[in-house]
């Protein structure tokens, strides 16, 4: 079974039974404050493997699907051949992690601050495949034409970034953004210390006019 599939089944489980059980679900989910206080630090990591309900769950496991598919069976075993598989699990478990340190800072001392959710680590996936093919073609149900996934990147960041400023709405837009910059981050560093190309120079071919 791949990576993508094998974290989708488990974090679909693990939801599924955090739905029911709000115990659960509070001992799993990320609280800053009991991570600071209590030393709760996997809650990183479980934080990411529970959701609020089943659209949330769905929303970032199609998501995840779409692209992780493509990144773990196709674009990064092309610059890394075997490597591949390894920096792909490395990619979305780092992630979940470095996506919540902003939060973790700014709400260490706040009991009533919790996240949960894969959006940061799904993020990291989706920016990673636009860093490789900048130009790859992305849909949504209510645009009937493809975006190019740079500007699709582009265009997220910064309304993630604006959100995540504005406040107020209880969705974890810092996760969004960082891990979106953690995706792009990791993949540069990967292609460069383990395949030798400089893929900033060849995103910026495909984007910028000639």
């Amino acid at each position: 079974m791949s990576i993508t599939l094998t974290i989708i089944l488990a974090t679909g489980i693990l939801s599924f039974l955090a739905f029911n059980k709000e115990g659960l679900r509070d001992e799993l989910l990320f609280w800053p404050y009991m991570a600071d206080s209590q030393g709760q630090y996997y809650r990183f990591l479980t934080g990411g493997m529970v959701h609020a309900d089943f659209m949330h769950l769905l929303f970032n496991m199609v998501s995840l699907y779409s692209f992780g598919n493509i990144l773990e069976g196709v674009l990064l075993p092309s610059l890394f051949d075997e490597k591949g598989r390894m920096l792909y699990a490395l990619l979305y478990f780092f992630s979940l992690i470095f996506s919540c340190l902003p939060d973790f800072s700014l709400h260490r001392a706040n009991p009533s601050y919790r996240a949960l959710g894969a959006s940061g680590a799904v993020s990291a996936v989706i920016y990673s495949a636009i860093t490789i093919v900048p130009t790859m073609p992305i849909r949504f149900l209510f645009i009937p034409f493809d975006i190019p996934g740079w500007l699709f990147g582009f265009l997220f960041l910064a309304f993630s970034y604006y959100l995540a400023r504005r406040g107020g709405d209880h969705i974890g837009h810092n996760a969004h953004f960082w891990g979106a910059v953690f995706g792009i981050i990791f993949t540069l560093v990967a292609a460069r210390a383990f395949a030798g190309i400089n893929l900033a120079s060849h995103f910026l071919s495909l984007v910028l006019p000639q």
